[in-house]
């Protein structure tokens, strides 16, 4: 499955590395619960996912490293942790499809993006993915300049 289609200016945190570092297998969208600030900080746009990844814990899923910033406009007392665990909403049948390929394929749960659907409810897109090797990495970017250079020249010649 691609990327979700989405208006302009509704995703919150985008994970860039996560296509460069992982081979996706598939991708789910996950629903995510959130704080009050946090959804207010995710909207401002400077969340991120870099380091984020995603696991089970006791029969749930959660969301790791994931820094959503404080919101400065709330009083101290109402702010939230910005690196907390953060638990997804998955259903069942699909949270044993995906700890059944983590433990039997050795696959990572890596969050793509956070984004507002439209309903306006924040949710996160997650993707099974294989950890790339350094050539792995090298030949996908030898296969992408390959492409790119042979659109080029079929546009030149018309």
């Amino acid at each position: 499955m691609a990327r979700p289609t989405l208006i302009a200016g509704r995703i919150a945190a985008e994970n860039r590395r996560a296509r460069h570092d992982y081979a996706i297998e598939s991708t789910l969208d996950a629903g995510i619960i959130l704080a009050g600030t946090e959804v207010k900080a995710l909207r401002t746009g400077r969340a991120n996912l870099v380091d984020a990844f995603a696991q089970e814990k006791g029969g749930e899923l959660f969301l790791y490293n994931a820094y959503i910033p404080e919101y400065q406009a709330s009083s101290r007392h109402l702010t939230h942790e910005p690196r907390r665990p953060r638990k997804l909403l998955v259903h069942r049948r699909e949270l044993a499809r995906l700890i059944g390929a983590v433990t039997r394929e050795g696959m990572t749960l890596v969050p793509l993006s956070i984004y507002f659907n439209e309903r306006g409810l924040a949710k996160v897109q997650l993707a099974l993915g294989k950890g790339k090797k350094l050539y792995d990495k090298r030949a996908a970017e030898k296969e992408r300049d390959w492409r790119r250079e042979k659109s080029r020249a079929m546009r030149e010649r018309g």
